[in-house]
Order: structure tokens, then sequence, then C-alpha cells
């Protein structure tokens, strides 16, 4: 019996990827990689095969600002440093205005016309499909504007005309505009120099366009310069009177409300207010600390009452000279009266002389602590008073503090308003006079330093730069397109992430048998030296070191769904297990679709539910061998009704207890743990189970749950064989043994 443990199943843990991980993918999906870049880089050949060849031309110019040295006076660095000159500058380099200027220079628009010539593109589906809506819409507008459109009276001022431009001028728009979109301008880093570059598919055409730019760019500087100055003028002269006129208006009203509301003495009490205002609250703290302390000593009066002990008990009380020298006396006169109460009776003359001084100093002790209460009484309610006086003079201050902060506020915004309309109008002064005087200079000095050459080779496309992108995109698309297929893979398709994800020995691999004619369930007993066969060796060595003190006997094969090869792997199994002069029995568990003993030619008239259920004939033999094979075989019989039922009954129980007599090695063939429950119901009774699952068919989902359940029904797993293992799927530690086996079996190696 194997020994009972309890087993849990553990959350599956992610493995940290490594560099060969990944180069196990890739080389994994090796082909899809080429066949998806070899794409790629088709097309992108094809492109460049297809493209017209362009030529560039550029030229060089070197624009700064025009500083002039005798109105740098008063300037600092950083109002000179402006940081949207060169942008501007690019822009205006690669303005309409100036390709305008190019066109009409060079009379693009009418000597050099066929260079700019585009062909018609053939108008595709949704142009077509538009140009009919815009036709359908039109006729319509023609037919029902008559009778629905509004009435235009005749006295109505008429529209003024859109003005119409001439072919030539509107031939001369398009050529600009093409130029535009050619034209291209990149400063040179940490220079004032920009390259202007134009491209077109004509050499000469490139050249003597980026060469007329440079001056158009100039010509249109000096236009703007001109231009801008005249309006800039007419309009800060305009600007300037009226706010001469807002400056005035709020001087006097500045002045007004400062005569009626007095704003000079408002300014002098807004110094003292706040400090009166901070000497009332420090002296309100004060006043409250020693009301707190009168009220405390006060309530400890009141609750001590007409109770001269505790009165005396108390600090104001305890300290008091008065009180101190009378309940001395008191004290002597009290020690006197027991003295004498020793030798004279109470009505003796002595003895009434005494206890009436006891009862005198009694009193006068009484009156004065009722004289330190009172006086304790006044101090409280003198400290009350105060807070309360205080308290009225800081609301007042408030209040009067309050009211000089409005006047003070309306003061400083219009004191804002004038000096605000003061620096608008002074500023306007000032400008004004400078742009008269700049008006004939250029802000912006313009040289050209290097003319455009004639461009021997095309710039574009660049066929090799073209094709290098075009490889290394087609490797990017490819890799991608192989990762994600692996990330979208959740089958088990290795022995090493079986193993590292659930903590379970792969026993072995076996790989995919191909050839439609080839029969795996005889395939093995065929090719005793293949590398299937040897597989099974594999599997059958990590099966006998399975378990600690000796090998499993009974051994329970299973799977998570039907047609993942676990019928097969136990007939293949079986024959590599009786190799050595092994007695191994196959008990076909699967009484639901029963097969192995389809693969051993056998009826399957009565077995193992003929067995379970009393129903086999005492002369019926239970075990079936033939001679010519080793391995012994208890069909499963006629389907039950009730499978789970008889393989956990006693009688399943007594019949592996007599057959472990028997044979060396027991299989149980059982059926899919996914699917019902007969597997669960067996695990207990063997001594380990052998999971077989299908490489790249197997989801994890399946091999958690199932998993699960078989570890919850205290089943032993020894370990799993991953079936039907493709040569892509594998890895140079499950594959590496095949050349080395193939090699033993062409010399003739024997059997393991």
């Amino acid at each position: 019996m194997h020994p009972e443990e309890q087993f849990h199943a553990e959350a599956p843990q992610e493995k940290t990827k490594h560099l060969r991980d990944y180069l196990r993918i890739v080389f994994k999906r090796k082909g899809l990689l080429l066949t998806a870049a070899s794409l790629v880089f088709l097309c992108v050949l094809l492109f460049v095969s297809s493209k017209t060849p362009i030529y560039t031309a550029s030229t060089k110019v070197l624009i700064e600002k025009n500083l002039d040295v005798s109105r740098m006076e008063g300037f600092s660095g950083y109002m000179l440093w402006d940081p949207d000159f060169q942008a501007t500058q690019l822009e205006l380099l690669r303005s309409f205005n100036v390709a305008l200027r190019v066109v009409r220079s060079l009379e693009l628009d009418t000597k050099h016309r066929q260079h700019f010539q585009t062909a018609p593109a053939a108008p595709g589906p949704v142009a077509l499909l538009r140009d009919f809506f815009a036709a359908a819409l039109n006729s319509a507008e023609a037919l029902i504007l008559p009778y629905i459109g509004p009435k235009v009276a005749d006295d109505a001022p008429a529209m003024p005309a859109a003005p119409i431009k001439s072919s030539q001028e509107q031939e001369a728009e398009r050529i600009a505009t093409q130029i535009q979109e050619a034209v291209k301008v990149e400063p040179v880093r940490e220079t004032k120099i920009m390259i202007l570059s134009y491209s077109h598919k004509n050499p000469a055409v490139a050249q003597m366009v980026a060469n007329a730019a440079v001056q158009a760019y100039i010509d249109e500087t000096l236009d703007i310069k001109s231009s801008t100055a005249r309006h800039t003028v007419q309009w800060m002269t305009a600007k300037a009177a009226d706010e001469q006129r807002k400056l005035e208006t709020s001087e006097k009203v500045l002045q007004n409300y400062m005569r009626e509301h007095d704003i000079v003495t408002v300014e002098n009490r807004l110094v003292v207010l706040p400090e009166r205002l901070s000497g009332l609250s420090k002296e309100l703290s004060e006043a409250q600390t020693k009301e707190k302390e009168h009220e405390a000593l006060y309530q400890q009066i009141e609750r001590a009452g007409k109770n001269y002990s505790s009165l005396e008990a108390i600090a104001v009380f305890a300290g008091n000279s008065v009180l101190q020298s009378l309940r001395a006396q008191l004290l002597a006169a009290e020690q006197n009266v027991r003295e004498l109460s020793r030798k004279y009776g109470e009505k003796h003359p002595v003895m009434k002389q005494a206890l009436e001084e006891q009862r005198v100093l009694r009193t006068e002790l009484r009156t004065e602590a009722d004289r330190i209460a009172a006086s304790v009484r006044s101090s409280y309610e003198l400290a009350k008073a105060k807070v309360r006086d205080i308290s009225a003079m800081m609301n007042a201050t408030k209040a009067e503090l309050l009211e000089m902060n409005e006047r003070f506020v309306q003061y400083s915004i219009l004191s804002r308003d004038k000096e605000m309309n003061r620096t608008v109008f002074d500023a306007l002064s000032s400008s004004i006079k400078k742009t008269d005087v700049t008006a004939q200079s250029m802000d912006v000095k313009i040289w050209p330093i290097k003319k455009a050459e004639l461009p021997a080779v095309p710039s574009e496309p660049n066929k090799k730069r073209v094709l290098l992108v075009g490889l290394i995109g087609g490797l990017a698309c490819g890799l991608g397109l192989v990762f994600f297929l692996e990330y979208l893979d959740n089958t088990a398709n290795s022995a090493q992430s079986v193993e590292d994800r659930y903590g379970l020995t792969v026993l072995g691999t076996v790989e995919e048998l191909r050839g439609r004619k080839r029969d795996v369930a005889t395939f093995v007993s065929e090719n005793p030296l293949s590398p299937m066969a040897e597989s099974y060796r594999l599997i059958r060595s990590g099966l006998l070191f399975s378990t600690p003190e000796r090998p499993p006997k009974v051994i329970l094969i299973t799977s998570m769904a039907q047609q993942e090869g676990k019928t097969t792997t136990t007939k293949n199994l079986a024959q590599i297990l009786a190799q050595n002069e092994k007695k191994v029995l196959i008990i076909d568990c699967d009484m639901r679709r029963p097969r192995q003993h389809a693969l051993f030619g056998e009826p399957n008239s009565y077995g193992l539910s003929s067995y379970l259920s009393g129903n086999l004939d005492p002369q019926q033999q239970l075990i079936r061998q033939s001679p010519e094979n080793p391995v012994a075989l208890l069909p499963a019989g006629p389907p039950p009704p009730n499978p789970a039922e008889l393989l956990s009954s006693a009688r399943m129980t007594q019949l592996l207890r007599e057959k472990r007599e028997q044979f060396d090695f027991i299989l149980l063939d059982s059926p899919p743990v996914q699917q019902v429950t007969d597997s669960l119901a067996l695990g207990p009774l063997a001594d380990g189970v052998v999971l077989v699952i299908k490489a790249g068919g197997t989801t994890y989902e399946m091999l958690d749950s199932g998993i699960k359940r078989l570890r919850d029904s205290r089943a032993n797993l020894l370990g799993i064989v991953l079936n039907r293992l493709k040569k892509k799927h594998g890895d140079r530690g499950y594959y590496g043994y095949y050349s080395y086996y193939s090699h033993y079996g062409q010399h003739g190696g024997g059997k393991s």
C-alpha cells in the first residue's frame, strides 16, 4: 500500500523567462517568422521599384536679427533674445507667398509649365459616390428653389461679387502650392544657418527653384517690414489718444475719491488699528487665563461650603499667614484644655477660661476663612468683567478695521487703474517714436552663403535604406506575430514549462508519429530500436525510480480529455515493461469507451464489468494472454450503468490484491479525469498515477483543474507523459537523446 499523504493543489507560479526561452520560442516558429519577414520585405521591394526618382537641390542661407548698436543702450541680453525668431523665419521661408513669388519670378506658370503638370488620378469609388450625390442634390435644388426660395426685394442692396481669377492666376497658385509642399527648411544645429531644399523629378528645376526661393524670401521680408511699420504707426497713434483719455479720467476719479474719504487718514489708521487689535488680543488671553484661575479657585470654595476643614486644605487658605497664626494659637489652646482637664473639672474657673479662649479662637478662624472666600469671589467677578470689557473693545476695533479696509481696497483699485492706464499710454508713446525711427531699417539680415548645385543622384527613394528598414520591419513584424501567437497559446507544449508550472516530474516525451499508414499501438512492438521505443524506455526508467523504497506495482494511467493517447501509451508502456521477462497486466478500467480489447484483438463480451457485478461465469477465463504477446489483458467487458460505483467497490480492491501476487506490474487504463469520476475512484487503489497529456492540445486550465481533483482524491501523482509532441515544440533537453538512440539502434544495440 502506498503511504497516505495529503496533497493540495498549489497555485501555478510563473517562471522568470531568460534569453534562451525567447530563443526557443523563435526557433519553434521560425517558419512563420521567415514567412512574415519575407512578405514584408517583398512588399517594400515592390514599393521601391515602383517609385519615381526624385532629385533634391539645397541652398544655405544665414539669417539673424539686425541689432543696431546705437539702439541697444539700456537693453539686457534677455530682452534681445527671441526664442521664436528662428521658427518664425523658418515658416516664412516655406510660406505660400514666397512660393508664389518664385513662380512669378521664374515664369513657371508659362515657360516651365510642363514640369508641373500632374496626370489626373482615376477617381475612386468614394469620389464617384460623392460626385453622384452632389449632382443629385444640385438638380433637386434647381427644381425646388424657384417655388420655396426666399424672395429678394427689388430695393435690396446687391451682394458684392467675388473677384474672378484668370486661368493664369489659378495656374500660378496651383504651382505655388506644389512648390510650398515640396520645399523643406531645416535649421543647422547651434548656428543661425538654415538649409532650404526643394525636391523635383527634374534636377534642373530643383536647382532653379531652390536658388530663387532665397531671393523671394528677401523680397517678402522687405514688403512685410514696410507695410507692418505703416499700419503699426497708424494703429498706435489712434490707440495712444484713446489711452490718454482713459488716463485723465482715472486720475480725476482717484482724486475725487481721496478727497471724499480722507484717504491720508485711512492709511495712518490702517497701521495703528492692527497694532491695537494685537495688543487687545494679548490682554484678552491674559484676562481669560486669570478668569480660569479664579473660576477654579471659586469652584473649590463652593464645593467645600461651610466645611472649614476642606477650606483649610485649599492652597489660598493653607498659605494665609493669619490663618496659620490662628491655627497655631488654637492648637496651643486645645493642648492647654487637655492638660487642665486632667487636674480640674469642667466647672472650674480655670477650665472655663481655657474653654472660652478655645471657642474665641475657633470663631476668629472661621471669620477669617469667610473673609478669604469673599475676597476670592470678588476677584472672580472682577476677572469676568475684565474679559467682557476687553472682548467688547476687540469687536469694536475689528469693525473699525474692516471699514477702513473696505475704503482702502477701493482706493487701491482706483490707483491700479490709473497706473495701468499711465503704463499703456507711456508704452504707446515710446513705441510710436521708436517705430518712426526704425521704419526705414530692416530687422533681419539675410545672406545666401551657398547656392544650390545641380543634383547628380536621386534623393528618393534611398533604396538601400528603405530595403534595410523593410528587412528590419519584416523581422519585427514576424517576431511580434510569433510572440503574440505564443501568448495566445495556453496549451502544454513543452516538458520544461509543465515541470516549472506544477512541480511534477515529466517522465518522458513521445514524439508524434507521422504518416497515415503507421499505427502507434503496434509501432513500438514492430520497431523496438526506434526513437519512440526509446522514449517509452525512458518513461519506464522514470517509473522504476519514481518511489523511494520500491517501484510501483499498480499504476493508474489517465488523461484530462479524450484523444490524448492514454490507451496507446498504456499498451506501449506495458510492452516495454514486459521486455525484461516481467509479468505485466493491463486492466481496461474505461468501461464507458473501452479500446484495449481492440488493440489486442480480443473479444469484449465479458470482462472487468462482469467480474465486478458478479455476472462472470466460472468457466470463463477473466484474463486473456496470447503466446506471442507477453502482456496479459483484462478487458473492460460490457458497459455497465454504474462504472464509478463498480470501480470503488470492495471486489475491485480484492481483484487488485490478488493480481499483485501474480504480476510484476498492473497498468490501469482509466477514463479521462475531466469527464467522469472513475479515475478519482481508482486513484487511492493504485500505487501511483501517470498523467498523459497531449502536447499543444491540453490547456493549462484543464491541467489545473484535473491535477487538483487527483490530489484532492489522495492520488499519488508519479509524473506526466507528454504525448504526441511535435519536433518544433520540443526543446534540446528532451530531444537531444534521439540522435544518440538512433545511432545506437543502427549499430545493433539490444533491449534495455
